[in-house]
């Protein structure tokens, strides 16, 4: 039986990457709902920014900075986070960095911190919220995942890997964990936020970049999600068509997003 969250008075919420863009909208719109509210990311400048503007919506915010891909730091970090609440009811698993890069072009180092952000971060903290959650009698965990996590991105290989990881992730967790602890995993498009370095903005395909959608948008889907007890949701809903074809069309899709793609990846360094 899915297990609905449809307020979060008084509920104690956790968010990675809480200091800008997606994870950002996902605290104020828990804030407005006057959720507890612990807010997690590397730059303390922008999340007591954020701290501030939680407690204006009638939030309550407390600050920590972690570097999610540090095991330590993250594992010290969920406890500090546990003391401060009396326990975490909801946690947005939101951290994530991204290169719209070709794996030829992909420098190993970033790609392997990519990796350890965006899987093994979210890894540590769902490794140790589970058993407490579990310990409570009641829990939600949610996974900020993307479309790529569904859809292969070429031009951005390690991303799309990244992603595919966390969405296997959250939706075996989904079925590990029920009925008492509800996993959520969100699959937005393209987003606009700071996620796309300027640098980069001519690797994103043409569509994307015409559909893009706000960082609020996704956060009223995840919470409408909750409120349903929905396992998966897909922002923009449109998208999910895509999804749906590939998994009766596969070299029809195929094609089609090699053909969008190409004069990407021909601008793509070559080894």
């Amino acid at each position: 039986m899915a297990k609905r969250l449809r307020s979060l008075r008084d509920r104690s919420v956790l968010i990675t990457g809480a200091s800008s863009g997606i994870g950002r909208a996902i605290a104020e719109h828990a804030a407005k709902d006057g959720a507890r509210v612990v807010l997690v990311a590397r730059r303390r400048e922008q999340l007591d920014v954020v701290a501030e503007q939680v407690q204006k919506l009638g939030g309550k915010p407390h600050v920590l900075v972690c570097d999610v891909a540090d095991r330590e730091a993250a594992l010290d970090c969920v406890a500090r986070a546990e003391d401060l609440l009396g326990g975490v009811d909801v946690a947005v698993i939101n951290a994530g960095v991204g290169r719209h890069r070709t794996l030829v072009e992909h420098d190993l180092d970033d790609a392997e911190r990519l990796l350890r952000v965006n899987v093994l971060g979210a890894l540590y903290f769902a490794h140790a919220l589970a058993p407490r959650m579990l310990a409570r009698g009641e829990g939600w965990l949610v996974f900020m995942a993307s479309i790529a996590g569904l859809l292969p991105v070429p031009g951005e290989a390690v991303y799309t890997a990244s992603k595919f990881a966390l969405v296997g992730l959250g939706e075996a967790l989904s079925i590990e964990l029920e009925p008492t602890v509800h996993v959520l995993t969100v699959c937005p498009g393209a987003v606009r936020t700071e996620f796309v370095k300027p640098d980069e903005l001519d690797r994103m395909p043409e569509a994307a970049q015409r559909t893009a959608i706000d960082a609020d948008e996704v956060a009223r889907a995840t919470f409408e999600a909750l409120a349903e007890g929905k396992t998966r949701v897909i922002v923009p809903a449109k998208l999910g068509v895509a999804v749906a074809l590939r998994g009766v069309l596969p070299g029809f899709v195929r094609s089609g997003t090699a053909r969008e793609l190409a004069p990407i990846l021909k601008r793509s360094k070559r080894p």
